[in-house]
């Protein structure tokens, strides 16, 4: 009996292992620029492929790479300054597909500020140091002869954020979506600019693997593009009807959810174009002293 016992147990945990071995684990952040990834987990198109899948949300893009560092995910959908800043710390990671393009503002709770100017000796927070935001903030200053040192710029978690505007605890955010529509159209905050108007056509979420995973798992890695370029697409054809399928807790208000997702330009592809804005955004991170080593383009990409 105790024989027969011992047997089962260790024939469960090797199906486990097993199970475990075959399902890929996915992170992204809580935002609506990820959309396609909802979408796909929720319709079963993962499931249609054939795969096992597991989703993991982490706070910031920062918490997320440090998973695909340490081997706890295969795949990420995050944004693409973590992902640059890892890379050029030598982290083996690829960007292998585009998500979005632009998608974030900045927000403040005064309707007499009318640009980055005006909050001279104000509070702007961030999602961190790591984040696009903080970039696009650095380079609206500059571009304005300001920089972080004639503003307060705390990290703060972007539902936070909403809240300490609201209750004027900071005088503005670089925040992204739908946080961006719920402080406008839900506190009536002002929209100081978009992250389109800062820098066009910017490259925001990425999809990116781990060279484990491409090198070892090169079917998987194309049926997960290949799910993630259908997703898409269906995001792009009918917006507001794929809020039902994206995570309760991203989506407090659908009528808002429909207006946030018509503010992001929704991508999978890795065209010339979209390489092109990747780098012009990698020398944008260069020039502000974010990132110190030029990541090579081998390095940046791998075509699936």
């Amino acid at each position: 009996m105790v024989i027969a016992v011992f047997l089962l147990i260790i024939f469960t945990l090797y199906g486990m292992t097993d199970e475990d071995a075959d399902t890929v684990k996915i992170g992204y952040l809580p935002t609506d620029h990820d959309a396609a990834l909802f979408v796909a987990n929720a319709t079963g198109m993962y499931k249609d492929a054939g795969m096992n899948v597991e989703l993991y949300e982490y706070n910031n893009g920062g918490d997320l790479m440090s998973a695909m560092v340490s081997g706890d995910l295969d795949v990420g959908y995050v944004g693409i300054t973590p992902v640059i800043n890892s890379m050029s710390k030598g982290v083996p990671i690829k960007i292998v597909a585009g998500v979005q393009n632009e998608g974030s503002g900045l927000l403040s709770h005064s309707s007499s500020i009318k640009s980055i100017t005006d909050l001279k000796g104000k509070t702007v927070a961030t999602p961190g140091e790591a984040s696009i935001q903080n970039v696009l903030l650095k380079y609206e200053l500059k571009k304005n002869g300001l920089s972080t040192s004639d503003i307060e710029s705390p990290s703060m978690k972007v539902p936070s954020m909403n809240d300490a505007l609201r209750t004027k605890s900071i005088d503005a955010m670089l925040t992204y979506e739908p946080y961006v529509t719920i402080s406008k159209e839900v506190n009536n905050q002002t929209l100081v600019k978009s992250s389109g108007d800062i820098l066009p056509d910017h490259p925001c979420c990425v999809v990116v693997m781990n060279e484990k995973f491409l090198s070892g798992h090169s079917d998987k890695a194309q049926k997960i593009l290949d799910v993630h370029k259908k997703a898409t697409e269906k995001v792009k054809e009918n917006p507001e009807g794929m809020v039902q399928y994206l995570p309760p807790h991203i989506v407090p208000n659908s009528e808002i959810e429909k207006e946030s997702l018509t503010h992001i330009k929704w991508i999978s592809d890795l065209n010339d174009t979209y390489k092109k804005n990747v780098n012009n955004f990698l020398k944008i991170e260069e020039d502000l002293g974010i990132v110190n080593e030029t990541v090579p383009q081998e390095k940046l990409f791998a075509e699936i």
